[in-house]
């Protein structure tokens, strides 16, 4: 994952809520577009009730200049979780080194993928497996934005698959009718308790892309039944929480 998130005021979550489904017109043009017609595939609707939970670790932080050192999905079938249809790779960098700061936080130094597969190698199994079903992630537009530059090589086009972000349905389930000046904590840490999921290694490209399918269909039940993540009381404004 990658990627440390602590509280954020009203203003600031408008900027991540639930990423759009990418529209009707950019799908058809992007389909046009394709490079390769042998994927074709990923413009053609999922099987019906899957979607796929991905997570990519990287050098750092800009999709620009930073590059995947691993990834991982996992399948999800109507309230099950497929661990055993699952995609696991590490990846070479071939433009950009990983710093002391993204190794501290992943834990993935260079010689662990000296001998791994660049990245536009990986990239068509790992197509191949999401097809085209949506995906799902803890901030997922910056998984598919780090895709997206190895896809625009290999198809000349973005990733079209819809995206289903989870800090944007815990936010709806737990902020949704909160009073102005509430701070919201949508660190991962802080969702998975409220959920009762227990933590795994987190940092870990599985183990996120697993917590982060554990806590969609958490959440989708809960919304499906009407129900909230309860706040504690006196949870408005005031200093935002710490730690990550």
């Amino acid at each position: 994952m990658g990627r440390g998130k602590g509280a954020l005021s009203l203003p600031a979550l408008r900027s991540i809520e639930l990423s759009p489904h990418r529209g009707l017109a950019w799908r058809l043009f992007w389909r046009a577009s394709l490079a390769d017609h042998a994927y074709r595939f990923l413009f053609e609707p999922g099987p019906e009730g899957e979607a796929v939970s991905l997570d990519c670790e990287t050098t750092g932080l800009d999709p620009a200049v930073d590059d995947i050192m691993a990834v991982a999905a996992v399948r999800i079938r109507g309230n099950r979780i497929l661990l055993s249809e699952r995609f696991e790779a590490l990846v070479r960098p071939e433009e950009s080194e990983a710093g002391a700061e993204s190794i501290r936080v992943h834990r993935i130094r260079r010689a662990d993928v000296a001998d791994a597969q660049p990245m536009r190698r990986v990239l068509p199994e790992l197509l191949r497996f999401i097809g085209g079903r949506p995906l799902v992630g803890y901030y997922i537009d910056f998984d598919v934005r780090m895709l997206d530059k190895y896809a625009k090589d290999l198809l000349q086009v973005k990733l079209p698959n819809p995206q289903i972000e989870v800090s944007a349905l815990y936010f709806d389930r737990k902020y949704g009718n909160a009073p102005p000046g509430t701070v919201f904590d949508l660190r991962f840490a802080a969702m998975l308790a409220d959920l009762g999921i227990p933590m795994l290694a987190q940092h870990d490209a599985l183990d996120d892309a697993l917590m982060a399918a554990m806590a969609w269909l958490a959440m989708r039940d809960m919304k499906a039944r009407g129900a909230r993540i309860p706040r504690a009381r006196g949870s408005g404004a005031g200093p935002p929480p710490t730690g990550g």
